[in-house]
């Protein structure tokens, strides 16, 4: 993969990725056990994954100009100092010598915002590295690569959390955990991060990645209607995907199944997703069917969200369970990098920062949306034999109408996106310009006869 030996120094940005998602999901798969340790409800356990979701909403339209207009570097180092900065924030709250009492949880709040504004100056990143890094037969293979750090610390999150946590006394360990490599991530990005840009732009169209001023990118993708199609349905999906890794633990505890089996169920939905995007990017590099991959992928994720919704509701179903956890991961996240890439080329000149950054905006309004409507629809449940929850006071929630409504807007979203986008791929049709006129140069070069 590599450029140029200098793309070594973008390798550090991957930490700083890889730490971001992992806290963002710190409490969500022992949600019950720190509703129980801090003594407050699960709504606000809810609230320190819901935050990320808002805060992205406006900071993210600054983190796109960050992206486009400053560059690379600067984006991931303000990140990683973000981030590092929040989790140490976040363990002031259970140290016990403060005496905090009912104001830990402000703690938490506080430093889950510092992270929040970190998660979108790094999450755009990935179609800028593979735009500026990389050239045009590679860009969704790098884009996989660096964009699957976002499933891959759901994954972490997922399976660490339960581990660490199989009491709720194990909450500090659990925040003493995952401060480490965010501050190795900081350290790694400020000390190992040199370049925004390679010596040798890898193809013509990294030459003009920036090329166009900020506000003048945001009017011609809103009046881009392709890339408005786009953003409706792959944000919906993103935040679909969000609402799922966020509430997989509370959906399935109260069905009687335990925390470490809904890791598992949150360790394959990502693993297959890698796998998945894994094989995607490899046959859309190739064939460059980037609107036929994402229409039949999605599809398939809609029909994955129905299958869960209708075996999750029973009990006693772990292994159809993880089953249809595998598949929803394995045709949803193959469309992440790939739609990423797709909103570059229908956008082109527009620049990657912006483009994919006002998506994963729009995925962010979406999600906030979702997680309160499907918080809306749960019902209380006081008492029952068969639930695994650590209840809070006011006790346990049953979201068995709420998975049925996500996978409804999820099947809605992919029949939109089927029957009405359509594109040109702009970028690719540029650089193929671009490449003939070259070549018509040389051409006549090599014609003019010697004096």
């Amino acid at each position: 993969f590599a450029v140029v030996p200098s793309f070594l120094s973008c390798v550090h940005a991957y930490p700083s990725l890889l730490s971001t998602l992992q806290l963002w999901l710190t409490f969500a798969p022992v949600a019950d056990k720190t509703a129980a340790y801090f003594h407050i409800s699960l709504e606000m356990v809810n609230w320190l994954s819901i935050v990320y979701l808002l805060i992205s909403i406006p900071f993210g339209l600054v983190s796109t100009w960050v992206l486009d207009s400053v560059g690379l570097r600067c984006a991931v180092i303000l990140s990683a100092w973000l981030n590092m900065m929040g989790s140490i924030i976040r363990m002031f709250g259970i140290l016990k010598f403060l005496s905090l009492g009912s104001q830990s949880y402000w703690y938490l709040f506080i430093g889950q915002c510092l992270c929040a504004l970190a998660q979108p100056l790094i999450i755009f990143s990935p179609t800028k590295l593979a735009a500026l890094w990389f050239p045009d037969h590679q860009r969704a293979k790098a884009n996989m690569i660096a964009s699957m750090s976002n499933p891959l610390g759901v994954l972490i999150a997922n399976v660490l959390s339960p581990a660490l946590v199989p009491e709720g006394k194990h909450i500090p360990l659990m925040l003493g955990v995952y401060a480490v490599p965010a501050v190795t991530a900081c350290a790694l990005a400020t000390v190992g991060i040199h370049e925004k840009v390679p010596p040798t732009p890898p193809s013509a169209s990294a030459t003009t990645s920036t090329s166009q001023p900020f506000l003048m990118n945001l009017k011609m993708l809103l009046r881009n209607k392709p890339y408005i199609i786009l953003a409706v349905c792959f944000g919906g999906g993103i935040g679909t995907f969000t609402c799922f890794s966020a509430l997989l633990e509370q959906i399935l505890c109260e069905k009687g199944y335990s925390n470490e089996f809904a890791g598992l169920n949150g360790a394959l939905f990502t693993v297959c997703g890698l796998l998945g995007a894994f094989l995607l990017s490899l046959y859309v590099d190739r064939t460059r069917k980037f609107t036929e991959s994402t229409k039949i992928c999605f599809c398939l994720s809609a029909l994955a969200s129905i299958v869960f919704a209708v075996v999750s509701s029973p009990l006693h179903q772990a292994i159809t369970l993880a089953i249809t956890s595998s598949l929803f991961g394995f045709f949803g996240f193959a469309i992440y990098p790939i739609a990423m890439e797709l909103a570059v080329e229908c956008s082109y000149p527009v620049g990657e920062g912006t483009s994919t950054g006002l998506i994963f905006v729009a995925s962010q309004i979406e999600g906030v949306i979702l997680m309160i409507l499907l918080q809306a629809f749960t019902v209380r449940v006081s008492e029952d034999p068969s639930s695994t929850c650590a209840l809070d006071q006011d006790g346990a929630l049953d979201w068995t109408t709420p998975v049925l409504v996500l996978a409804g807007l999820c099947s809605a979203m992919a029949c939109f996106y089927v029957i009405f986008f359509h594109t040109d791929y702009k970028r690719l049709h540029a650089e193929t310009n671009s490449g003939d006129l070259v070549k018509a140069e040389d051409t006549a070069t090599a014609n003019v006869p010697e004096a």
